[in-house]
């Protein structure tokens, strides 16, 4: 699907998701209301994150030179790329859904794909807000070793990835 079918789809998809919430409401179907509510938190949630976020990451955009995401995350960047990808990951307070523009423009900028990668997985893991939290619930040994075990398992798989990614070109993105 393509442009204006996809986008009489999407429409008619939220016109059948609002009618089935109005019509819960109506008739006090608890499922459909609980559905509303929670789609309306949601959207509050992601209209409050995402100015503040698509902000930084234009500023990130212009601000940083292409130059310097190449010297230290593109083909020669070596073992320390993935120590910067770490880091930057753990900084992403957001959900993933932030991430992928960060991701976005590290690869515009030059950074290597398996690096991109490495930041996308450990902006899953390490987040520095959802493993202190982990960490009091189930205690800080379980939050360790989860950690140890996943990092070199993302470096591992976003490696494989990059190479076997690293001499097809990209398609251009097209918007609808």
């Amino acid at each position: 699907m393509t442009g204006p079918v996809k986008s009489v789809v999407n429409l008619l998809l939220f016109g059948l998701f609002a009618l089935f919430v109005a019509v819960s409401a109506l008739f006090g179907y608890e499922p459909g209301i609980d559905m509303g509510w929670g789609s309306w938190r949601f959207l509050k949630t992601m209209l409050l994150m995402f100015p503040g976020a698509f902000i930084l990451i234009g500023l990130f955009d212009a601000w940083v030179d292409r130059s310097i995401v190449e010297r230290h995350l593109g083909d020669r960047s070596g073992i320390l790329g993935y120590f910067w990808m770490i880091v930057l990951a753990t900084s992403v307070m957001a959900p993933l859904v932030v991430a992928l523009p960060i991701a976005r423009s590290l690869s515009d900028k030059g950074a290597r794909l398996s690096l991109v990668l490495t930041f996308l997985g450990a902006s899953t893991v390490f987040r520095i807000p959802m493993s202190v939290f982990e960490a009091g619930y189930l205690g800080l040994p379980f939050t360790l070793v989860r950690l140890g075990v996943s990092l070199p398992l993302i470096i591992i798989f976003a490696e494989l990835i990059g190479r076997s990614f690293r001499d097809i070109e990209p398609a251009p993105i097209q918007s609808d």
